[in-house]
């Protein structure tokens, strides 16, 4: 039931080391695959300086400048870290991939094959149309079960307050929420 070409939104959930592909059907956005991450780098937490090793949490874009179908790594996908909010906090990083060979220094990988399927759907969006996917990356599933056993992290504020309300509205609404920064929020 789903069409090839239909608009594209990812979800990443490090702990549990998978990558969530929804397409749009109608006016809501269904789940398509969920792909397991073969590897991705550092521990929960955002992605914070170059050279930390650390994958990214937050909001991104892909748009057809993010495609690379000549990557050392097989196919590669630009994450588009870092976005406004990133720089608005003084990160620094670049060329942050969801990509495949199974090897990671701060992206997330997926198995060649799984890269294929991703790359595949989100070339096909963007070349019927769609200006840009976008990449939700989160640390864990944010459950209150999940929130209360990570409630003394030193990022509990920034998962809480930044990154959970965009789960909660997709959750309930199925449509990737409009992302935008303003004063390092």
């Amino acid at each position: 039931g789903f069409e090839m070409g239909a608009p594209v939104y990812l979800r990443l959930f490090k702990y549990e080391g998978v990558i969530e592909v929804w397409m749009k059907r109608g006016e809501q956005f269904d789940l398509f695959e969920v792909y397991p991450i073969c590897i991705n780098s550092g521990a929960l937490g955002p992605k914070l300086k170059e050279g930390d090793r650390q994958a990214p949490e937050g909001f991104y874009e892909i748009n057809a400048k993010s495609l690379n179908p000549n990557s050392k790594y097989h196919l590669a996908i630009n994450m588009g870290y870092p976005n406004a909010y990133d720089r608005e906090l003084g990160r620094t990083g670049a060329h942050l991939m969801i990509h495949g060979a199974c090897a990671s220094i701060g992206c997330y990988a997926l198995t060649d094959d799984n890269i294929e399927e991703v790359y595949t759907l989100v070339k096909a969006a963007l070349d019927n149309g769609q200006d840009s996917i976008p990449v939700h990356a989160f640390p864990f599933r944010m459950t209150d079960d999940a929130m209360k056993k990570y409630s003394t992290s030193k990022w509990y504020g920034f998962w809480s307050e930044e990154l959970r309300p965009a789960t909660i509205a997709f959750d309930e609404t199925r449509v990737p929420p409009m992302m935008m920064s303003c004063d390092g929020k």
